[in-house]
């Protein structure tokens, strides 16, 4: 049986994230601060439907924050948020976004791939862990999974949410495609997928206009889960997030006009219960 394509070592590309980060993040939280139909419709409900939150009881490990839209929901829902991000730009949007009398979150710069600044959050402290759409923007995940492994406590999740490496890899074609059968014109729509199981990096536009195009690093299913599994994670969990009945516009390689293709991945992995 061939083995799996191993991960690339993505390391040199660190400091040009951050930088590129740092260059997009109040063009990129003036564009979607505020939420669209992606965080709205599939990524926030799918992910808030994967915590385990007990108001006044659980702290969370918000990784890769941005500019704190998730985990300011979270402490509405009576958590204790630890935000992290390595862009300076993005926690000052972060701290500028929340208000002042909202004592239960709090924010840090810090780079996920880098144990030492992620392990400086104290061992056994958090109850669980976010990272919303970040992974894939990592050039590197087992560090993080090394870390959660001691920074949750036994038996902690991890919740994130990722582009779907099957249907959203680094190189896919969308097409729609008219047809008659039956005496009804229409139309169908989907994805070709041509590479998906090695793992590539490359840079790609998020948001159309965006003052520069930033990292993605593609993994397949088993190199975006095996550090974790390395670590004794486990995955108790698993969403896959698609639109609802396509809208009536003819703008057909929309993902709304895709209700088959699940654009977002959610999961929720478990952290050895330590017995």
């Amino acid at each position: 049986m061939p083995e799996s394509r191993p991960e690339p070592d993505w390391s040199g590309h660190s400091d040009e994230v951050r930088r590129i980060w740092n260059t997009n993040a109040e063009w990129w939280d003036d564009r979607i601060g505020d939420g669209n139909d992606f965080q709205e419709m599939l990524i926030e409900p799918t992910t808030e439907r994967l915590l385990e939150i007990i108001p006044g009881e659980t702290t969370v490990l918000d990784v890769a924050c941005g500019a704190g839209r998730f985990g300011r929901r979270m402490a509405q829902l009576g958590a204790h948020v630890v935000g992290c991000d390595l862009s300076e730009r993005f926690i000052a949007r972060a701290r500028g976004r929340t208000p002042e009398e909202t004592a239960n979150i709090e924010y840090h710069v810090a780079d996920a791939t880098r144990e030492d600044e992620m392990l400086a959050f104290g061992p056994g402290r958090f109850d669980g862990a976010v990272a919303t759409m970040a992974l894939m923007d990592m050039p590197a995940i087992a560090p993080l999974f090394r870390v959660l492994r001691v920074l949750l406590k036994p038996g902690g999740w991890f919740v994130f949410s990722v582009m779907h490496p099957c249907f959203q890899p680094s190189k896919v074609h969308k097409f729609a495609e008219a047809m008659e059968a039956d005496g009804e014109y229409r139309v169908e729509t989907g994805v070709k997928v041509s590479h998906y199981l090695t793992p590539k990096a490359s840079k790609g536009i998020g948001i159309l206009g965006q003052p520069e195009a930033q990292f993605y690093f593609h993994r397949p299913l088993q190199a975006l889960l095996r550090p974790g599994f390395a670590e004794g994670f486990v995955v108790d969990a698993l969403e896959e997030p698609g639109f609802p009945t396509p809208p009536d516009d003819r703008c057909y390689l929309k993902w709304d006009h895709m209700p088959e293709i699940p654009p977002v991945l959610v999961l929720r992995m478990r952290a050895p219960s330590g017995q």
